[in-house]
């Protein structure tokens, strides 16, 4: 199945392996890595949806989807995490090089943290390839300062670190707009999860799908009420399956 798609909920999720997706990120495009509760909540959302729908392709990181589709359609799809994701761009020479990313960031304080533990794996990153995003509005993104800063710096890869439900908007926006084609990936926490930044979550309990566990157990107040919210994903996989929930963008 390397390099084949299936299309989820409306959704084209890749499913081939990870060279695979590693070669694909590299030439550009929208990619993006929904959430179990992102994939719940779009459907209530036109312009989340549109973007979701509109992306290049999205990775199998929810664990829960991945688990609903072998119950509910027999059919295995393989799971890459967006940890797992980016810990591999890390790896490469061209992630690395000096200009090669921009990372937006969600507040300053994640940016002075997560800067720092970038540079010291050797990733190439001056200050001003990270800036942070203001608090977003709902429905169809524009930002003209960063579309005019990643037009200025021309990073290979663009890395948006804030919320889902606004990465894809704001990712969609920047996509269409820039006059080149660079990576534009929706990754979210995943670097502040790798990087302690949040609770850090070990190679082995993304594996078995323990992330959310972990999750859980660090922040028991606000992460389960997300989880629960997710529950409603069994109905629309079970109803819709490939196709996109109805009165959708």
């Amino acid at each position: 199945m390397d390099g084949g798609f299936r299309q989820v909920l409306g959704i084209r999720f890749y499913t081939g392996g990870i060279a695979g997706l590693l070669d694909r990120a590299a030439g550009g495009g929208l990619i993006t890595v929904p959430s179990a509760p992102v994939l719940v909540n779009a459907g209530g959302d036109s312009a989340n949806r549109a973007a979701l729908e509109g992306c290049d392709f999205a990775i199998t990181d929810s664990a829960y989807m991945v688990l609903l589709w072998l119950v509910l359609k027999w059919e295995r799809l393989p799971r890459i995490s967006g940890l797992r994701f980016l810990r591999a761009l890390l790896e490469r020479a061209d992630f690395r090089a000096a200009g090669a990313t921009l990372w937006v960031m969600p507040s300053a304080e994640d940016r002075a943290a997560i800067s720092g533990w970038l540079q010291r794996q050797g990733v190439g990153l001056e200050p001003a390839a990270c800036p942070v995003a203001p608090l977003y509005p709902a429905g169809p993104l524009s930002d003209p300062g960063l579309l005019a800063l990643i037009e200025a710096r021309r990073p290979r890869y663009v890395v948006m670190n804030i919320g889902g439900g606004v990465q894809e908007r704001l990712g969609l926006y920047l996509r269409n707009n820039l006059s080149y084609r660079p990576a534009i990936l929706c990754t979210g926490a995943a670097v502040a999860l790798i990087s302690g930044r949040q609770v850090r979550i070990p190679v082995w309990a993304d594996r078995l799908f323990l992330g959310w566990l972990i999750r859980s157990l660090a922040n028991p107040v606000s992460f389960p009420p997300r989880l629960w919210k997710s529950v409603r994903l069994a109905w629309l996989v079970a109803k819709y399956g490939e196709r996109a929930p109805s009165g959708s963008a």
